[in-house]
């Protein structure tokens, strides 16, 4: 691990911080000082220095995929050529319909989560874009019946 990447040490207070920005992201301050039992002041200059070190890196929101016309869900997994990852990284973060980018070990080299407006969408996102990037020598596809959010 590099310097700048050091792991910040976290004690009772950050981990009680996160747990409810993570609960619910849109808390305030004043909320979350009165949940973990600190002064406001204290709170805010805790949530400032977490994110600052990069503990916290965005707040946003859990969108459901279906209530926004995306009814179709699936991971992909891809064998890709050696050296071709960070090239190919960056055409992925390109694709809207990935939600979730992972370079994994085992079998295969990268999981994707894809979302799309049906399966038909889903198999031209698969056949047309993903199979035909530079790099990408094999895919499989996994349909998800089912999402529960463990959070």
């Amino acid at each position: 691990m590099a310097d700048d990447e050091a792991e910040t040490p976290l004690d009772r207070v950050d981990r009680a911080i996160l747990a409810e920005l993570i609960r619910d992201g849109r808390m305030s301050v004043t909320q979350v000082a009165d949940n973990v039992h600190i002064s406001r002041a204290h709170a805010y200059a805790r949530i400032t220095r977490l994110t600052d070190e990069g503990v916290l890196t965005k707040f946003t929101a859990l969108v459901d995929p279906i209530k926004t016309g995306r009814k179709s869900s699936a991971y992909v997994t891809l064998k890709v050529k050696q050296q071709s990852w960070r090239e190919l990284r960056e055409q992925l973060r390109s694709v809207p319909e990935i939600e979730h980018i992972a370079l994994v070990g085992g079998d295969f080299d990268v999981i994707l989560l894809v979302r799309g407006i049906d399966n038909l969408d889903l198999r031209r996102l698969i056949f047309d874009q993903l199979q035909s990037m530079p790099g990408v020598l094999d895919t499989q596809t996994f349909l998800v019946f089912e999402d529960l959010d463990t959070r």
